[in-house]
């Protein structure tokens, strides 16, 4: 590990494949407001869900080797295929170090569904994979819920592409939500980090559709809690009123900086300053 990341001071990382992971930046930002951050979008790599499962699991060790040569103390992994692929390579590399990963808010839905009808939007490699069916199978016998699974295709893409209200955004989550509510769901899980970011489209979607209230699972707010949890536990939180430097964001992206400078203002309204990084062959370009 580096031996930056020991210091209370030290920044936390999060990557994504692209700005899904904003919507966990902007609730770890909520969550640890004093805590330097470090937010990596691999938009150069993107997207992760129609690459091999040994491709994305040897970029999430790259980009974490990445983010710990700069110092972090802690990662997280703000992606469901990557969280997939590669948490458990990370946990066993860096093993003194904090790491959270996202995944699908079942268990968080079927503690607040009223009539066991939770739906699940998410990408279809996330719904397909081993991990994701035995978790819903154990919170299934668990809970009773029953959890309608619903792909997305495209509607990543879209999002990454910055086409969070256009028509053709609009016409794919009409698609994949309303048969959903035809079929009675009272909660709806935003099983990829992307999917936040068009939650308000969502929630109007959901207003014309039906007078009933559908509860809308978001797992960042889980995630930032997790990782406020584990920094705390090792004794990791950054001083507060014990330094006078601000907490300070560094956004990093394997694609262009100037497309990342602009998703952050037209996001989360800030401008941090925002770095180009080039791979070769999953290792840093010298």
């Amino acid at each position: 590990m580096n031996p930056l990341s020991s210091s209370n001071n030290a920044p936390i990382g999060i990557f994504d494949s692209g700005v899904g992971g904003m919507s966990v930046l902007r609730h770890v930002r909520a969550q640890l407001p004093h805590e330097h951050l470090l937010y990596f979008a691999d938009s150069g790599f993107a997207p992760y869900g129609d690459k091999p499962e040994p491709a994305v699991a040897e970029r999430v060790l790259t980009i974490a080797a990445f983010l710990v040569a700069q110092g972090c103390k802690a990662l997280v992994v703000a992606c469901n295929t990557a969280t997939i692929a590669g948490i458990r390579l990370l946990r066993e590399r860096y093993r003194d170090m904090p790491i959270v990963g996202v995944e699908p808010g079942l268990k968080p839905a079927a503690a607040v569904t009223r009539n066991g009808k939770v739906g699940v939007l998410a990408t279809e490699r996330t719904l397909k994979g081993g991990k994701f069916l035995q978790l819903r199978d154990q919170i299934c016998r668990s809970s009773k819920a029953q959890f309608l699974l619903q792909p997305c295709p495209g509607l990543a893409d879209q999002i990454e592409f910055g086409a969070l209200e256009s028509d053709t955004t609009t016409a794919m989550l009409e698609r994949y939500v309303l048969p959903l509510l035809e079929q009675g769901v009272d909660t709806l899980v935003l099983g990829c980090t992307h999917y936040p970011l068009v939650q308000a489209s969502i929630e109007r979607i959901i207003a014309r559709a039906t007078d009933r209230e559908v509860v809308l699972i978001d797992t960042g707010e889980a995630v930032a809690r997790q990782l406020a949890r584990l920094i705390e536990a090792d004794g990791l939180l950054r001083p507060v009123g014990t330094d006078r430097i601000p907490a300070r964001l560094d956004g990093f992206t394997s694609a262009s900086a100037t497309a990342l400078t602009a998703t952050f203002a037209g996001l989360l309204g800030i401008a941090p300053p925002v770095h180009e990084v080039k791979f070769e062959a999953n290792r840093v370009a010298s």
